[in-house]
């Protein structure tokens, strides 16, 4: 199989046993993102607008790091603690991605890492 990590010091560093993406083939495939701080580690002080634009800004620079953008991004899904905050993830998406938007999956969990309120992942045309 080839696949290839990816990796960049503006976005979060794994948390886990994970890569911050894998490139495989034409398509990069981007872990979830939750609203660290890529300087601190940290939680994004803050409402949850703030935590919301941290999330994409982490999936934007996985892609740049991966030759990419996220305006070729086919599909993303987002998790959510509280689905009372979909319209503004609605309104934040418009700031990162462009029509034709990415298919798209909104998913209210119950608890995430670190006690964020939002995470995404995305799956990247390369």
């Amino acid at each position: 199989m080839n696949r290839e990590a990816i990796s960049t010091a503006t976005a979060p560093a794994a948390i886990g046993p994970y890569s911050q993406a894998i490139r495989h083939k034409d398509t990069i495939y981007i872990s979830g993102q939750i609203p660290l701080d890529p300087q601190t580690g940290e939680l994004v002080s803050g409402d949850i607008e703030d935590q919301v634009r941290q999330v994409f800004e982490n999936l934007h620079a996985v892609a740049e790091a991966a030759g990419t953008s996220l305006a070729n991004a086919l599909k993303v899904t987002v998790f959510l603690t509280d689905l009372k905050h979909f319209a503004l993830v609605n309104q934040i998406m418009t700031e990162y991605f462009s029509q034709p938007f990415p298919a798209r999956a909104a998913i209210e969990v119950a608890g995430l890492p670190k006690g964020a309120e939002v995470e995404a992942d995305a799956i990247v045309a390369g």
